[in-house]
């Protein structure tokens, strides 16, 4: 799946290239084989949930500066 010279980097690390990416579902696919979502949260390849981070999900409420 993944086209690194050296061997991809594991599903623990970040520097995991997009191979895939789907913005109009909210999800791309790492070449790791982890999908990531729009909110945060992640699927890893062995199945695993990680939960979306809660300090970047998007309440929709504005702040009006005055």
């Amino acid at each position: 799946m993944c086209s690194h010279r050296s061997s991809c980097p594991g599903p623990d690390t970040r520097p995991a290239h997009v191979v895939a990416a789907r913005p109009e579902q909210g999800w791309s696919l790492l070449c790791d084989g982890t999908i990531v979502f729009d909110d945060s949260g992640e699927l890893l390849p062995d199945g695993r949930a990680v939960a979306p981070r809660r300090d970047c999900v998007h309440t929709g409420r504005l702040t009006i500066a005055a």
